[in-house]
């Protein structure tokens, strides 16, 4: 048996995270609870974070989730704690970046979804995601939020052609970050990435 991944919340709203988990040699394990016994934590996409929580009032966010708002960062607090690896999907970035005191963009145009369906387009990748993924290449895209200010110890691996970040590493912890969504890619890149995160050893 693989890695223990926790995502909190029902197990029939993010099936499609499960099976990814699973494909990539993991188990996903899910509820409400914040203390779990898993080797790491999976943040999926959803709505929006409450602004307040980046300082701002609210211009442009919807589909708003208090209640998961909270969860997920005493999740990361105690997950990030502790050394354990995350990764956070979409909304997943957005939390992390507004955990270590980043920012958000409230509504960017071009990158949500489109007739139903995900918006596929370039990105330029550096660093860790370069060796990963490749210099160039094309992700999908279903967000109208971003990442604004970066919080502490983030580091943008990753940008759209106008410049957005796609994916975020943490310089020290094992803290992975991606404004698309791998569990919805074909298996060479979607696949890829959820394995490489399974790799992941915690720190200590």
């Amino acid at each position: 048996m693989g890695k223990t991944v926790y995502i909190w919340g029902e197990e029939a709203r993010y099936e499609n995270y499960r099976r990814a988990v699973e494909a990539a040699g993991g188990q996903a394990l899910f509820g409400l609870e914040t203390e779990p016994a898993a080797d790491a934590l999976l943040l999926p996409g959803g709505g929006d974070l409450e602004p307040w929580r980046y300082g701002e009032e609210n211009t442009a966010s919807r589909g708003l989730e208090p209640e998961r708002d909270a969860a997920e960062l005493v999740l990361l607090d105690r997950f990030t704690a502790a050394g354990k690896p995350v990764l956070g999907i979409c909304r997943g970035l957005q939390t992390i970046n507004v955990f270590f005191g980043g920012t958000l963009l409230q509504d960017i145009p071009g990158h949500s979804a489109e007739g139903g369906r995900d918006r596929m387009h370039p990105v330029r990748s550096a660093g860790l995601f370069a060796r990963l993924l490749g210099e160039e290449g094309s992700v999908n895209s279903a967000h109208h939020q971003a990442a604004g200010r970066l919080g502490s110890g983030l580091e943008a691996v990753q940008w759209s052609p106008e410049g957005v970040t796609e994916a975020l590493v943490h310089l020290r912890l094992p803290v992975w970050a991606v404004q698309w969504h791998p569990e919805r890619l074909d298996r060479r890149r979607g696949l890829g990435l959820f394995r490489a995160f399974l790799e992941l050893e915690a720190l200590g």
